[in-house]
């Protein structure tokens, strides 16, 4: 089939010739080419493919244009996972990291490679014998979403790696972000067509990339930085510097930006460089990054539970911007907490136009003597959360008055209480109060709980103010009809919302309880919880000194947990929902009580050749064992890897017996009968 041959010749040399073009063009950004050019290649391609679609391969340049819309997107655990950065915001700050690294590899100068942190969406891009294998978000470390078909079709990310020598499974890290330039035309197209505009180029990012239909991530001018790797199955440089040069020889995009600096002088040099053409450069910058070049001497140094030791950001100063205080309101939260909140005149700070700013509590109020009228300087905190900084006393108006907390809540009217030594007052109206009811439902409801999609705050407070439901419980006893009697709620947004509710039955104990909104438990102590005492009823009766036996869990935690499941109004409420069809698969507490590990404690460090250190604490946990962050006296044991940090040596400290691989192995034969 002479035609055939010839097709699939030319169908191959115009993907190279394209995808070359792309990477000259996106990562190097030295195009060959005019784009007229770069246009009649693909449009060659595409009708070739067209008359011979079994020749289309999955790799081809036209398969990165839009799929179908998803349903939803699928979670992912990362194998290795992906930590936050602890911030510095002062050069003290950095010095000080320095000074700890210089300590834990006892040298006197350490070498860093400082690069550029892009304020955008971090995520995994994982390829297998160089092909784009699966692309997922950080979510929150742990568990991120498969966000692989949107990834495909962002023209910076390589399908395939160019060149040798990659290793054949290669995890690479990398941050999406929208140039200030592609962001202005986005809001520009957006008003034209009459639809939302975005706030900030992180924002048109994130919403970009986490959108169920690929065609319209397509249509986005997103862009790639890869700074890192994670799970890799062949050889790396040994230096953070070479592997982002060996990462770019592979086609993958690295920042121009990075350098190698000789110590804490060169790194605060780096940081006033940077923070000087931050405005000229086409990206947004939130600061920068110090990490230790010499990947042994990361290792070494080790992880904290949240953030590498090895690793720092240098945060630039925050934005500010004067303006007047309109109102102080105060917004009651979902644990009844009161904060007062400043509505502003409108300013222009840090990219968003903010008009309300947190005062937080009373005592902070006090503290910068915060009044209606005054002229205040605001900033977003972490180029985040909007604060007022400061007032400026001199501009305060005649007769102002100090602001107080209100005696009685202004979402329900009763009394505001404040405990002894807690800066937060608080409602006393628990479930009586409308203003804990909606916010508690739309927590119920978010991703990371219950997920129950649909389920808006607008729609949330319309069925609060008209009685259809009192708690989340009732969410439980909606229906079609009910539901679409309601305000822009039509049957098919009836019938979908129902469905998602019935969906929400089938969870997890973990996610459940962190849905109940229980004051201080987040997902991880959520996890914890689950894990130790497996089922819902062995939680209830646990007092707060049994709650003190998980790890990482301290009195003020335990007793929180314990009082909330002593007020028989939210154990009426977790009755409703298990009656209502709420279910997950328990471990049953006397199971639990015969595995052989139960109650041991272990500590892993170092890197264990036969298993990744999720695996082998999942194995632990199937045991019944115990897995913790840092040892202490109560450690049965500690597990010591290649490279381990300083874990190893505080169990010899404390005469914590160590395993080594082959120990660890033995033991793990030992109680799993194998």
């Amino acid at each position: 089939m002479p035609e055939r041959d010839e097709a699939a010749a030319r169908l191959s040399r115009l993907r190279e010739d394209i995808e070359s073009h792309n990477y000259r063009y996106h990562v190097l950004d030295e195009p060959e080419v005019p784009d007229a050019e770069f246009d009649r290649l693909m449009r060659e391609l595409q009708a070739l493919e067209a008359q011979h679609p079994e020749l289309v391969t999955p790799d081809s340049p036209t398969q990165r244009v839009g799929a179908a819309p998803l349903p939803e997107f699928g979670e992912v655990v990362h194998a290795v996972p992906m930590l936050s950065l602890g911030n510095a915001f002062s050069s003290a700050e950095v010095e000080a990291f320095d000074r700890r690294v210089r300590a834990g590899l006892g040298l006197t100068v350490v070498e860093y490679t400082g690069e550029p942190k892009l304020d955008g969406l971090a995520m995994s891009l994982l390829y297998q014998e160089g092909r784009l294998a699966r692309a997922a978000t950080r979510g929150d470390g742990t568990r991120g979403e498969d966000v692989t078909q949107n990834v495909r079709t962002i023209p910076s990310v390589p399908l395939c790696l160019r060149g040798q020598g990659y290793p054949r499974v290669l995890e690479v890290r990398a941050e999406v972000y929208m140039a200030k330039a592609a962001f202005e035309a986005l809001n520009a197209e957006q008003s034209r067509k009459g639809a939302k505009t975005f706030a900030n180029p992180r924002n048109a990012a994130a919403g970009s990339l986490r959108q169920l239909d690929p065609r319209i991530t397509a249509s986005r001018p997103l862009s790639v930085f890869c700074y890192g790797i994670g799970k890799v199955e062949g050889e790396l440089p040994a230096r953070h510097s070479a592997v982002l040069e060996a990462l770019s020889e592979w086609g993958l995009r690295v920042s121009h930006e990075y350098r190698v600096l000789k110590g804490v002088a060169d790194c605060l040099h780096y940081y006033e460089e940077m923070n000087r053409r931050r405005p000229m450069l086409p990206y947004e910058l939130d600061g920068v990054v110090y990490k230790v070049d010499d990947i042994a001497a990361q290792r070494a140094l080790g992880m904290l539970a949240r953030a590498p030791r090895w690793a720092i950001a240098h945060k630039f100063a925050a934005e500010e911007r004067e303006t007047r205080v309109l109102a102080i309101q105060v917004h009651v939260g979902r644990t009844g907490a009161l904060t007062p909140v400043a509505r502003l005149e409108p300013v222009f700070v840090g990219g968003v136009m903010v008009q309300n700013a947190t005062l937080h509590n009373q005592d902070e109020v006090e503290r910068k003597d915060v009044r209606l009228g005054d002229t205040v300087v605001v900033r977003r905190a972490g180029e985040v959360i909007p604060e007022v900084v400061r007032v400026i006393p001199e501009r305060r108006p005649a007769g102002a008055e100090p602001f107080r907390i209100p005696e009685h809540c202004p979402a329900c009217g009763s009394a505001v209480v404040r405990k002894e030594g807690q800066a937060a007052a608080r409602c006393s109206g628990a479930l009586v109060c409308p203003a804990q009811r909606v916010q508690a439902i739309l927590h119920f409801a978010s991703r990371r709980a219950l997920d129950i999609d649909g389920l808006g705050d607008k729609l949330v407070e319309q069925l609060v103010e008209r009685g259809e439901i009192r708690d989340v419980a009732d969410l439980y006893r909606l229906n079609e009809e009910r539901l679409a009697a309601l305000a822009r709620m039509g049957p098919k947004s009836a019938r979908n919302l129902v469905a998602a509710i019935e969906a929400s039955k089938t969870t997890t104990l973990a996610r459940f309880l962190y849905a109940l909104g229980i004051s201080d438990v987040g997902e991880a102590t959520a996890r914890s919880l689950a894990q130790h005492f497996g089922s819902l009823a062995a939680i209830m009766a646990a007092d707060a000194e049994a709650l003190m036996d998980v790890p990482d869990i301290g009195p003020v935690i335990a007793e929180r947990v314990a009082a909330f499941f002593r007020d028989p109004r939210n154990v009426e409420v977790a009755e409703r929902l298990r009656a209502a069809g709420v279910h997950w698969e328990e471990t049953s507490p006397v199971q639990k009580g015969r595995l052989p590990l139960s109650g041991t404690g272990f500590v892993l460090t170092g890197t264990l050749a036969s298993m990744s250190r999720e695996e082998a604490k999942a194995r632990l946990l199937a045991l019944g064992a115990k897995v913790t962050s840092s040892v202490s006296a109560k450690t049965d044991y500690v597990v010591v890897g290649v490279d381990p940090g300083s874990k190893a040596v505080r169990a010899r400290e404390l005469g914590v017996p160590v395993l080594d691989e082959e120990g660890f192995l033995r033991l793990l034969a030992e109680h799993s009968g194998v």
